[in-house]
């Protein structure tokens, strides 16, 4: 990566532009040496000083003699964020739970907490209330405030302020989340759909690193998907994120799904249909199906029976996907991170028979995610770094 041409703008602007540059390679690669800072962005060594020793003055960055030298002569600084000298809220909402963490730069967690959202705590003014009950206690104890808010969301977000346009899991339409956050805790409030934001944190922190075209599946109660196109988020009409995956009709006139449709993929993947194949209550807690699944993983190859026609089903949609985006990696996120190895294997396998697009390409790889659980949380935090950072 190399910094845009500044050709024809003023020295403050073009400082401030590779003051952020700088910031944001340190933020997503970690500690890096100042040569190797030089090489990455295009600039002299002199200019990669005179930022360095700004940011560390500022107290944004330290330096340290490596640990391991290499050749002869002075070795170069190694240059490391502080975590701490600019933090995050970063907020999880999901239908049977929520979490939030303060994140601070290099993506590194400082504390956390979560609640249960059931019942008539998943109304939006419950979850308002909830978020303002928790972050108070958390900045408390972290002695540190967040100077942004990154939250995810399982419906449609309009990026511009934090509206959620329709959260059907959550059962929500036309809720102002964003600007309630806004005022209520007088700071800047980015919102993105989860799935978009699974897809990022997974892009830059997880088993995507390095890949450029990826699809996020999000299994929870629903599905939904990210995607990531030539190392961006895809995005459609307006802004919104493109990946309402779960919403496919896979079978026209089968199970009615939360969006008032029928047949949708998530009625035959989703967290019910894989409580329905594992033979267990369709209510289970997470915990329950996360047990059931490393159970059947140490049993062989009856995992493979019991969940056939789960199996079947996601394959289904996943060559769909394939064909349509074209991406190196599909991520399992969610409770997919608990499917056994077999399955996931067979998956994989099944995509590349079925998808013209995988098979002409030498195979699209499927992989449970990395981050588990906390892939949305990030996902937010990176939300908010995004101007954060630019802003340095």
């Amino acid at each position: 990566m190399t910094t845009t041409s500044t050709s024809g703008t003023r020295p403050d602007d073009v400082r401030r532009h590779n003051r952020a540059a700088l910031l944001r390679r340190l933020h997503v690669d970690g500690p890096s040496t100042r040569a190797s800072l030089a090489t990455a962005l295009g600039l002299n060594r002199s200019t990669i000083k005179a930022l360095v020793d700004g940011l560390a003055e500022d107290g944004v960055v330290e330096e340290r003699v490596p640990a391991q030298r290499s050749g002869a002569g002075r070795p170069s600084l190694l240059v490391l964020p502080q975590p701490q000298a600019a933090v995050v809220l970063a907020i999880d909402i999901r239908v049977e739970r929520a979490a939030m963490a303060l994140v601070g730069i290099g993506g590194q967690i400082l504390g956390r907490d979560s609640w249960r959202a059931r019942g008539s705590h998943g109304e939006p003014t419950e979850v308002f209330t909830k978020i303002m009950d928790y972050v108070g206690p958390l900045v408390a104890e972290q002695e540190v405030g967040p100077v942004a808010v990154g939250v995810s969301v399982p419906g449609v977000v309009r990026r511009s302020d934090g509206y959620v346009h329709e959260a059907p899991n959550l059962h929500w339409a036309d809720v102002p989340l964003g600007g309630w956050l806004s005022h209520a805790l007088k700071l800047p409030v980015h919102m993105g759909n989860d799935a978009e934001l699974g897809a990022m944190a997974e892009h830059l922190r997880g088993i995507a690193r390095g890949a450029d075209d990826v699809v996020y599946l999000g299994v929870d109660v629903g599905v939904g998907g990210g995607v990531i196109s030539n190392g961006v988020s895809l995005r459609g009409a307006g802004g919104h994120h493109i990946g309402e995956i779960g919403h496919m009709v896979v079978k026209p006139g089968g199970r009615p799904c939360y969006c008032g449709s029928r047949g949708c993929w998530e009625t035959e993947i989703g967290e019910r249909a894989l409580c329905r194949a594992l033979g267990i209550e369709e209510d289970s807690p997470v915990g329950a199906i996360v047990a059931e699944l490393r159970a059947l993983g140490e049993s062989g190859d009856t995992v493979l029976a019991k969940l056939d026609e789960f199996v079947e089903w996601l394959a289904l949609g996943l060559a769909n996907v394939v064909n349509l985006l074209c991406p190196q990696l599909v991520v399992l996120g969610d409770l997919f991170t608990a499917l056994p190895a077999p399955l996931v294997a067979r998956v994989e396998k099944m995509v590349r028979e079925r998808s013209l697009v995988s098979r002409a390409l030498g195979g699209a790889k499927v992989a449970t995610s990395k981050l588990g659980s906390d892939a949305k949380l990030l996902g937010a935090a990176e939300l908010a770094f995004e101007t954060v950072l630019s802003d340095w």
